[in-house]
């Protein structure tokens, strides 16, 4: 199963983006065979029976990567664990470095996975983004249905684009599988 997660506090402006983009999915492609959509929002340790079970993973959030809010960046695998290793700016990176250590203290960790990310600008009190990660939201959505694309069947190809800035060319991927989910059809064919 790839289980796609999206971390972040509804209440804090940026900070929304994953739970943001998990409801879109859901509007977007609803029910997806193999594919579980998961609004995570800062949970914590108790996603980690999801995250250990998961063939594969990509988790949504905002974190700070040291580029201009509204980046997207996309980090893969190893790449992943050296951004959740680095300084912590929220609770829920914390939470996610923890959950991702623990799964891997188990022998559980998800085999692909990837961290969709967007800077933030401000993750102050806040009911919407701000207009640089709301102008961001269709590159994150754009981000996650190519890994969903990619991954989603049995076999498909691994953590092969690790760090890409996904800001110019979201559908770079080459030899993208047929996806799972019917809805995600067209994401392939464009890669």
């Amino acid at each position: 199963m790839l289980l796609v997660l999206g971390l972040g506090n509804r209440l804090l402006g940026d900070d929304a983006a994953g739970p943001i983009v998990i409801e879109q999915f859901v509007q977007r492609h609803g029910e997806c065979p193999g594919v579980s959509w998961r609004d995570g929002g800062t949970l914590g340790l108790s996603l980690l029976p999801e995250i250990e079970d998961a063939d594969a993973l990509v988790v949504v959030d905002a974190a700070r990567f040291g580029a201009a809010p509204g980046t997207v960046q996309v980090f893969e695998g190893l790449d992943m664990d050296e951004q959740l290793g680095g300084r912590k700016q929220s609770a829920h990176e914390l939470a996610l470095a923890d959950l991702m250590g623990a799964a891997a203290l188990g022998g559980r960790l998800p085999p692909r996975r990837a961290l969709v990310a967007v800077e933030p600008a401000s993750t102050a009190l806040g009911l919407e983004p701000t207009p640089a990660v709301a102008a961001a939201l269709p590159v994150l959505v754009a981000a996650v249905e190519a890994l969903v694309a990619r991954w989603a069947l049995p076999g498909s190809s691994g953590s092969d684009h690790a760090g890409t800035d996904v800001n110019s060319d979201v559908n770079s991927d080459e030899g993208v599988a047929a996806p799972v989910c019917p809805a995600l059809q067209e994401v392939a064919h464009e890669a």
